[in-house]
């Protein structure tokens, strides 16, 4: 028969309640009870019984999070930073890909009530959050936060960077390197979250520097290394005088890459490209990627720590703008 907690502390001497505090971490006992406590339960191999967990506490110690493309590098790095404090708290994750698609979205967030979930972590790459969405979540009644995104609901806290400020930063430094002919790879158009604000960002920070806004320097295409690719060519076609390019996104920067160099041109002798993420990615390529830094690590973390004082506090979280940063590598010249 498999060792109950009883069996723990009745060995180890101490109540059945100081053993669940051991193991939930919550104090009130000194070094040495807490010693003899889990030297106790290594001897008897106690494994501690997550459904009786639950129902003595109400909780699964699981949290759901969402993701638009699980297999994005971006959702990846973000998941490294979830994934490394909700652990360090005991916590478990269930990650549902959402594919952006509004019924399978319906779907996991009914599949999360089922499994009762503590929390959720809402990421969005390229959309708000939607009402019928929070409308299910508020039925759940459990805290939810989000990344990448924000939202006028007042009980859901978001973190991310400031886009808009972020790509305005991102052409500045372009700007202060010489270029003035800057094309941009944009994400999807009329996309009100990484879109619309970091083409205002890129328009501001022209018209700062007294450049007017060449319309046909705007390619938009839809954050992956397709359309960046493809978007490269058609600025290499109708504006070869381009000196420099931002892209929205790494992986459209890395395409933009890729078609400069079939084109048997040079980055960055021949022309400048500097992404948006600084994903792992963006140190691999060659040469690599010089672009704006979300800590996407950091960020999952932050948004981690918020929904776990959330579920155990009952108190809500406010919403944080994390600092980005410009990383210097090899595809941006200065011009003299």
């Amino acid at each position: 028969m498999n060792p109950t907690i009883k069996d723990v502390a009745k060995q180890a001497n101490v109540s059945i309640a100081t053993v669940s505090r051991v193991l939930h971490n919550l104090g009130g006992y000194s070094d040495k009870t807490k010693q003899r406590v889990n030297q106790t339960i290594k001897e008897l191999k106690y494994q501690p019984n997550a459904i009786a967990r639950g129902l003595i506490n109400k909780r699964t110690q699981t949290i759901g999070v969402l993701f638009p493309d699980v297999s994005s590098a971006f959702s990846s790095d973000l998941l490294y930073g979830i994934d490394g404090f909700v652990h360090n708290r005991n916590y478990s994750v269930m990650v549902c890909n959402t594919a952006q698609d509004s019924k399978r979205t319906l779907k996991y967030l009914q599949l999360l009530r089922e499994k009762q979930v503590d929390g959720i972590i809402f990421i969005f790459s390229s959309e708000v959050l939607k009402k019928e969405y929070y409308d299910m979540l508020e039925s759940m009644n459990i805290p939810v936060v989000l990344i990448s995104s924000q939202t006028d609901f007042a009980k859901v806290p978001y973190v991310k960077v400031d886009d808009y400020q972020a790509a305005y930063d991102a052409v500045d430094y372009l700007l202060t390197k010489g270029h003035s002919k800057i094309a941009m790879i944009s994400g999807t158009k009329g996309d009100p979250i990484a879109g619309t604000p970091r083409v205002e960002g890129y328009r501001k920070a022209l018209e700062a520097h007294g450049i007017a806004f060449e319309s046909r320097y705007l390619v938009y295409g839809d954050f992956l290394y397709e359309s960046g690719s493809r978007a490269m060519e058609v600025i290499l076609q109708e504006a070869p005088e381009v000196t420099a390019v931002f892209a929205a996104n790494d992986e459209m920067a890395i395409g933009a890459l890729s078609s400069v160099t079939k084109q048997g041109l040079n980055v960055p002798g021949d022309i400048s490209i500097m992404g948006y993420d600084d994903l792992r990615l963006a140190r691999m390529v060659n040469p690599p990627l010089t672009t704006v830094r979300q800590p996407l690590y950091d960020i999952g973390m932050i948004a981690s720590e918020k929904l776990i004082s959330m579920i155990e506090s009952g108190e809500p979280a406010k919403s944080q703008i994390c600092a980005h940063s410009i990383v210097e590598r090899h595809t941006v010249r200065a011009i003299i």
